[in-house]
């Protein structure tokens, strides 16, 4: 059997379509071909990041799109290969088309926010963000859900709609000074300047409080049973920042008590008339 034979040997046939060892011969080599490609574009990326000495994610975004892109059209080709008119299939499903869209609007919404978060970079992997009162760092921004894992290490799945359309805190993209406070309550009679001087030495003692930035405590308000006063800090430890806060409540609280400063409890005074006193 000579070559032009074998290539033209039907490996499948039915009806009118049939499946040649030439036709197969041809998608593998699209399939090699694409996969160099990508393997080619991952090392370019690499590269890249290795000059010019960027973050880990810095070109990842263009890179997962032109992924998107390469095997669509890598399909097609294949498709085509084989007897398959991508075009027709397109054409014949339209109106499936229109239908799944109809009911799979959501999803399309979320397939839209994931490529407008791969293009227009404001959330990032490694990113804290604060959605919906919960905190979570991203691990994953995939091309309909992100993933990451929240304070309290669970898994997080968020569609991308809802990084998109909410209301969402990037703590990544705030300055590299970003400041935190708590609120403590000294019983009336206590010494101002005394309960301020203890506050802002007890900052001091946790390493992951910076020393290079300013810590300041401040009278806040008057409340019905206390004072109330209010420790500004910064701190890098944004993603564990509540256990920074309850360490420092707990440094606080000891010093009050070397101290003799009061935390008051909530009081109220009820007045009893005798009756018939009106």
């Amino acid at each position: 059997m000579d070559l032009n034979a074998f290539l033209e040997f039907e490996v499948f046939s039915y009806k009118e379509h049939s499946l040649s060892v030439m036709q197969l011969f041809t998608v593998m080599i699209i399939f090699i071909i694409t996969k160099l490609i990508a393997i080619m574009l991952r090392f370019l990326v690499i590269a890249y990041r290795k000059i010019t000495k960027s973050k880990e994610t810095h070109g990842k975004p263009i890179y997962q799109i032109v992924m998107y892109f390469l095997w669509f059209f890598s399909i097609a080709y294949m498709l085509e290969a084989i007897g398959i008119e991508f075009s027709l299939i397109l054409a014949g499903s339209a109106a499936l088309l229109v239908g799944m869209g109809l009911g799979l609007q959501q999803t399309f919404n979320d397939i839209l926010s994931g490529l407008i978060l791969l293009f227009e970079r404001s959330v990032r992997e490694n990113d804290i963000l604060e959605i919906d009162g919960d905190v979570v760092k991203i691990q994953k921004i995939g091309f309909r859900t992100s993933t990451g894992f929240n304070r309290n290490k669970i898994l997080v799945i968020l569609p991308n709609s809802v990084i998109t359309s909410n209301k969402v805190i990037n703590w990544n993209n705030q300055s590299e000074n970003t400041r935190f406070n708590i609120n403590i309550k000294a019983a009336y009679g206590s010494d101002v300047e005394e309960v301020i001087r203890i506050l802002e030495e007890s900052a001091s003692e946790l390493p992951e409080i910076r020393a290079d930035q300013i810590v300041e405590a401040r009278l806040l308000d008057f409340a019905s049973s206390s004072l109330i006063f209010q420790l500004f800090f910064y701190s890098d430890n944004i993603f564990q920042i509540e256990k920074t806060k309850s360490d420092l409540r707990r440094i606080v609280t000891r010093k009050f008590l070397n101290e003799r400063i009061t935390i008051p409890l909530p009081q109220l005074d009820v007045n009893l008339k005798p009756r018939g006193s009106e």
